[in-house]
């Protein structure tokens, strides 16, 4: 009986010491990941464009992907069209850090880029800025 209940507190001591260093595991790794500064970017640009104006606004599109690709941090600038709702578009842009992220919304055909297509749109375009998990 003796042996038994030493067994089961000796079970017990190991649960509760490997419980409590898992969670100092992740914190620290969540540590590591939330400091990292300078990881690669995405941005999902979804625009929506009116009924009609979708070839007006590939073209205008176009400027800003050529010259988007050439930005020395730019590692892809790409637009997508809705197969199913033809007047929904999305850019899918990679940049190398914040720092390219910066230097592209300064660029003056970005900066113009967004009063030439003011027509053509139907609503807000919505932006979103993610880190790419785990690239640097």
């Amino acid at each position: 009986m003796k042996t038994k209940i030493l067994f089961l507190y000796a079970i017990l001591v190991i649960i509760g010491v490997s419980c409590k260093s898992k969670p100092a595991e992740i914190s620290s790794q969540s540590e590591i990941t939330a400091q990292s500064t300078d990881s690669k970017k995405m941005i999902l640009a979804k625009v929506y464009i009116k009924s009609g104006k979708e070839s007006d606004f590939i073209e205008s599109a176009r400027i800003m992907i050529e010259n988007s690709n050439k930005e020395e941090g730019c590692l892809g600038y790409m637009l997508y069209q809705d197969p199913y709702e033809k007047t929904n578009f999305i850019f899918v842009e990679t940049y190398k850090n914040q720092a390219a992220v910066d230097a592209h919304f300064a660029a003056a055909y970005f900066k113009e880029f967004g009063p030439r297509i003011a027509d053509l749109t139907s609503k807000a375009t919505e932006i979103k800025i993610l880190d790419i998990a785990g690239e640097k």
